[in-house]
C-alpha cells in the first residue's frame, strides 16, 4: 500500500513498518509530501521518522491501538459491512442529546453505549450529540484534549466501535453527530509541529499557539482540518459535526475555513443524497454565522445559544457570578427576549465583556432551528466547581418547568445525558493525563481556579482520580424509582407533544409572542393555536393568557405537570407553584 506524509522542511523522511524502515521519496507534483510503497495490512503498525529524528504517529492516521504516543496501525475502512440503510436526517424538527462515551455507561464503550439507544429512541430523541472520541492520553477525559484528528479513542472502542454505534442508532432511527475540536490540540501527544506548520505564533489562545489557518503553509493545514470532518462524515456515515469554539479559530483570510468547510460539508451531502449538519459553538452571538454563504454569512446550519442558556439559568437559580450577571438583572425578561429574538447581546452593552456585544437577528429570514436551545451541556454543568446538575438544587416542579420551556420553545431543543430523568449524579471535570508534571499541573490549576472564587481547595474534585470519572457515569437504576421515573415521563410526554403539534416545529421566530411578570416569576408565550405558561414561584400564580382564538374560553390543556384547568371566559389561567401547562385552543 502507498504510505504518504506532509513534511515540507524535512531533508529526509523514512517509514518504519515491521519490516524495518525504508526511505521516502518525495513527491513531484505535491511540494511538501513524501510518498512510500510498502507492504501492510489491517492492524499493522508503522510510523514516520523526520530528519532521523524519532519516529512519530501518522498525523492522519486512522487508529492508535496504543494511544496518541504509540505508532499508528493500517485501519482498512472497508472491512465493516453496514448493517443499516440509512437515508439521513437533518436538523428541522430535531431533538438533540448530548452524550459522552466514557460516562455515559460505567463500562464507558461505544458497545455498551450503543445497549442504551433503545431508553433515547423510546424518549423520542432525534440525533445523539457524541462529544469528542479522537485519541487522547489515557482512557478518560472529556475528549476536548485529544489528537490524531483522524483517528478514534481506542478505549472507546476504536474506529470499528464508532462504525457499530453508529449502525446501532441509525438502525433506530437516530442520527448522530459528532463534536470535533479544530481550535487547539492536547497538550501531550502532539507531534504536529514535527511535521510541519501546523501551528502558528502569528495569533495566541489560551491553549498557545493557534492553529495555522492563515499562516505560511496554512493551505495544507486547512486541508488536513477538512479532510478530517470529511473522513467523519463519510467513512462513519454521521449525520453532522459540532464544531468547538469557533470563536476561538484565529483566521484573516478573505475565505475563511469555516466557509471553506460549510462548501465542502454541502458538497458531500448532495453527493450522498444525505443532509449534513453542521453546529457552530459561537461565543459571539453573531448571526452572519449561519447565515448562507451567498448572503455574506459562514453557511453553517446552526449554532449553539449560549444566551438562551444563561437567561434561562438565572431564572431558575438567582445565579449572578461570571457571564450570568448580564443575565440577573431581570432573569425573565431577558429569558423573553431571547425567546423571541434568539440573541439577549444583540449589539446591547455586556457587563461581563465591558463593552457593547452581539447583532441583531433578522428573525423574519432565519429559521428558529439555526439555534440550539438547551438547560445544561457539558460545559454547564462540568465547569461547575462540582460538576452538579441543575436536579442537584432544583425541586422537581422547577426541573419540569425547564423542560417545558427547553423542549416547548422555538429553537432546536437539546438535553444532556441523564437530563431527562433529573439525574443525581454529578457530571465533573476529569483526566488521565500520562504525564505526572501534565496531571500535576491540571490538578493545582483547577484547585487554584476555584480557590479564587472562595471555594476550599479541599473541595475541588481531584481530576485525575479514578473516583471523579467514576461519580460521573450514569445511574441507570434511577429511572426506575421516584422522582426520577416522572421526571422522565413529562420529558417523553412533551417529546412526543412536539413531535405531533406542528406550531411547536414551527421555525418562524417572527410569530413567538410572550408575556411575563417578574416580580411574580411567571412567563408565558404562544406558539400558533398553542401556549405554554411556566410558574417560576413558590406561590401559585393567576396569568392572564386571554380567551385564546375563541374568546369564550381558553381551551383546553394538552400536557401540565401539575392538574390544571383551561383559563375560563376571563382568560386568566391558575397554575400552581412551580409548575408549568401546555395549552390549545379550542
Amino acid at each position: 500500500m502507498q504510505f504518504e506524509v506532509w513534511a515540507p522542511d524535512a531533508e529526509t523522511v523514512g517509514l518504519r513498518t515491521a519490516d524495518g524502515t525504508q526511505s521516502m521519496e518525495r513527491d513531484a507534483t505535491r511540494p511538501g509530501w513524501w510518498t512510500a510503497l510498502a507492504e501492510a495490512a489491517d492492524g499493522d503498525r508503522y510510523g514516520f521518522s523526520v530528519d532521523g529524528g524519532p519516529v512519530h504517529p501518522d498525523p492522519r492516521s486512522r487508529r492508535q491501538p496504543d494511544g496518541p504516543d504509540g505508532e499508528s496501525a493500517v485501519f482498512d475502512q472497508n472491512a465493516y459491512v453496514w448493517r443499516n440503510e440509512w437515508p439521513g436526517r437533518g436538523l428541522p424538527g430535531a431533538v438533540l442529546y448530548e452524550l459522552h462515551i466514557g460516562t455515559y455507561t460505567p463500562a464507558g464503550t461505544f458497545d455498551a453505549a450503543a445497549e442504551r439507544l433503545g431508553h433515547l429512541a423510546e424518549l423520542g430523541i432525534t440525533h445523539v450529540s457524541l462529544m469528542p472520541v479522537c485519541p487522547f492520553p489515557g482512557t478518560n477525559g472529556w475528549g476536548y484534549e485529544g489528537v490524531s484528528l483522524w483517528a478514534v479513542h481506542e478505549p472507546y472502542g476504536g474506529p470499528a466501535g464508532l462504525k457499530r454505534f453508529v449502525d446501532a442508532a441509525h438502525g433506530l432511527g437516530l442520527g448522530v453527530l459528532l463534536d470535533v475540536v479544530h481550535n487547539h490540540l492536547g497538550p501531550s501527544g502532539n507531534y504536529l509541529p514535527a511535521f510541519g506548520p501546523y501551528f502558528t505564533d502569528t495569533h495566541h489562545t489560551p491553549w498557545g499557539s493557534a492553529v495555522n489557518l492563515d499562516a505560511p503553509g496554512s493551505d495544507e493545514v486547512r486541508a488536513y482540518l477538512l479532510g478530517s470532518a470529511l473522513a467523519w462524515l463519510r467513512d462513519y456515515r454521521l449525520d453532522g459535526l459540532r464544531l468547538d469554539a469557533v470563536h476561538a479559530l484565529a483566521d484573516s483570510r478573505a475565505l475563511t475555513f469555516l466557509e471553506e468547510l460549510s462548501t465542502a460539508v454541502d458538497t458531500l451531502a448532495a453527493d450522498t443524497g444525505r443532509p449534513l449538519s453542521l453546529i457552530a459553538e459561537s461565543d459571539l452571538c453573531d448571526p452572519r454565522t449561519t447565515a448562507p454563504r451567498e448572503s455574506g454569512g459562514l453557511g453553517l446550519h446552526a449554532q449553539w445559544n449560549d444566551d438562551f442558556h444563561h437567561s434561562l439559568h438565572t431564572a431558575l437559580t438567582d445565579e449572578s457570578q461570571g457571564y450570568y450577571a448580564d443575565f440577573a438583572a431581570a432573569p425573565l425578561a431577558a429569558l423573553s427576549k431571547t425567546v423571541t429574538s434568539a440573541f439577549f447581546h444583540n449589539g446591547t452593552y455586556s457587563s461581563f465583556r465591558g463593552r457593547t456585544h452581539g447583532r441583531p437577528v433578522d428573525i423574519t429570514r432565519t429559521a428558529a432551528h439555526r439555534f440550539v436551545g438547551y438547560a445544561q451541556t457539558h460545559d454547564q454543568i462540568g465547569n461547575r466547581a462540582l460538576g452538579d446538575r441543575l436536579a442537584a438544587s432544583l425541586s422537581p416542579g422547577l426541573q419540569a418547568c425547564t423542560a417545558a420551556l427547553v423542549l416547548t420553545g422555538p429553537f432546536t431543543p437539546m438535553l444532556f445525558m441523564g437530563e431527562e430523568w433529573g439525574a443525581r449524579t454529578p457530571w465533573q471535570f476529569f483526566t488521565d493525563h500520562t504525564d505526572p508534571q501534565l496531571a500535576e499541573a491540571v490538578r493545582n490549576g483547577r484547585r487554584r481556579e476555584f480557590g479564587a472564587h472562595g471555594w476550599a481547595e479541599e473541595e475541588i474534585p481531584d481530576p485525575q482520580d479514578p473516583a471523579t470519572r467514576d461519580r460521573s457515569c450514569l445511574d441507570w437504576s434511577e429511572p426506575e424509582r421516584e422522582p426520577h421515573t416522572r421526571m422522565l415521563a413529562w420529558y417523553r410526554e412533551l417529546i412526543a407533544l412536539r413531535r405531533v403539534m406542528p406550531d411547536l416545529r414551527d421555525p418562524d421566530l417572527a410569530t413567538v409572542k410572550t408575556a411575563f411578570d417578574e416580580s411574580a416569576r411567571w412567563l408565558a408565550y404562544r406558539r400558533g393555536d398553542l401556549r405554554v405558561a411556566v410558574n417560576l414561584s413558590g406561590k401559585p400564580a393567576t396569568i392572564p393568557l386571554g380567551g385564546g382564538r375563541h374568546r369564550s374560553g381558553g381551551g383546553r390543556v394538552l400536557a401540565a405537570w401539575e392538574p390544571v384547568e383551561a383559563p375560563g371566559a376571563d382568560g386568566l389561567l391558575h397554575l400552581p407553584p412551580e409548575s408549568c401547562v401546555v395549552l390549545a385552543d379550542d
